[in-house]
Order: structure tokens, then C-alpha cells, then sequence
């Protein structure tokens, strides 16, 4: 895969700290400007940071780390 960086689970808030991101009062993934805005996988569902996994390149979409959701990065990333 290309462009694909691991971290160590205690690095995430700093991760996504250098993409303006950060974690309200419920564990979700906000924007840093706008902390009422949760971001979204791209089926559209809120990601705690527990679920976390990583970005992808494009509008920061965000993959939550369950075995589906790393599935479906795979296979879009060898198209």
C-alpha cells in the first residue's frame, strides 16, 4: 500500500492534531475549529477515537479500525 504511516495507539490525538482534528467531552473525532462538527467515515458514520485507525488522503476521510472498514480501504487503495 502506498502512503500508509502506523503509529503507536497513545500518538492519535497528536495524528490528528496536525490534521485540525481533535476529541469532545464523548470521545468523538471533531473538527478543531468547529468542535460540534464530528467527522464521518465515508458511509456517513461519527468515529471515536477508540475506533480510530487512520486518515486517508482525500478530504481526510477517516476509517475506523474494525476488520469491514479496513477491508474496504484495502481494496479501494489496489483499484
Amino acid at each position: 500500500m502506498k502512503n500508509v504511516i502506523t503509529f503507536e495507539a497513545s500518538a492519535k490525538k497528536d495524528i490528528l492534531s496536525f490534521f485540525n482534528k481533535s476529541v469532545d467531552s464523548e470521545g468523538y473525532i471533531v473538527e478543531e475549529k468547529d468542535p460540534t462538527q464530528r467527522v464521518l467515515t465515508p458511509d456517513g458514520e461519527e468515529v471515536q477515537l477508540d475506533e480510530f485507525a487512520g486518515i486517508k488522503k482525500g478530504s481526510d476521510i477517516f476509517i475506523k479500525s474494525n476488520v469491514f472498514s479496513l477491508f474496504e480501504l484495502i481494496d479501494k487503495l489496489e483499484r
